[in-house]
């Protein structure tokens, strides 16, 4: 499947998904479907495994992570420090604390991209900003930061550098549920940090 394929089979669902929301759902709506598509198409909703993981580490208090997943998923295993709040409840009234304020930057994950986008595209026609979404979600967090591969011993600096980063997060972030705070402490901090965007951080299943 070449690119241009692989972009239909993500673009044109997510379209149809915006098309077909209910009006009851999106009540008081404040971003266009296309503004958000563009948004989509851009990727600027999105933030990489490795700054989440970054965040958690250094404990930033500005970090809201929200698995989208259901109960039964989340208890089985969430990344450490995340709350659940199922796609079929985000629009609920109870969460809005969550989600209407520029505060914190909420960062929504699923097994994949497709689930946690569609939370988030609900949450964007609300108008709704400081929301993102993780990309590749749980498949990519346990390629990435859990189980990263070794780069050969010829391969650049910088790769190098990402591959220690991922191991030693991993280490301190392995487990699946949160981790005792005496277990997190005793574990070394990562040795290279990424780079973080800057006020807007912008980073794929179901």
């Amino acid at each position: 499947m070449n690119m241009r394929l692989k972009l239909a089979a993500v673009f044109i669902p997510l379209g149809l998904f915006i098309a077909a929301v209910p009006e009851t759902k999106t009540k008081a709506v404040k971003s266009s479907p296309d503004k958000i598509l563009t948004e989509v198409r851009s990727n600027s909703h999105l933030i990489t495994t490795d700054v989440v993981a970054d965040m958690l580490v250094q404990k930033d208090p500005s970090l809201v992570l929200i698995d989208v997943r259901s109960a039964d998923e989340f208890d089985a295993y969430h990344i450490p420090g995340s709350i659940n709040i199922p796609i079929d409840n985000i629009l609920a009234d109870e969460w809005a604390g969550y989600f209407d304020q520029s505060a914190k930057m909420n960062v929504l994950y699923s097994n994949g991209n497709s689930k946690a986008t569609e939370a988030w595209m609900l949450l964007r026609q609300k108008g709704y900003k400081s929301n993102y979404v993780m990309q590749g979600g749980m498949n990519y967090w346990a390629e990435t930061i859990m189980n990263p591969e070794k780069p050969a011993s010829t391969s650049p600096d910088d790769e190098i550098a990402r591959y220690n980063f991922r191991k030693a997060a991993g280490g301190v972030l392995g487990g699946g549920a949160i981790a005792p705070a005496e277990t997190q402490a005793a574990a070394p901090a990562p040795a290279a940090v990424p780079s973080r965007p800057k006020k807007k951080r912008a980073a794929g299943g179901c």
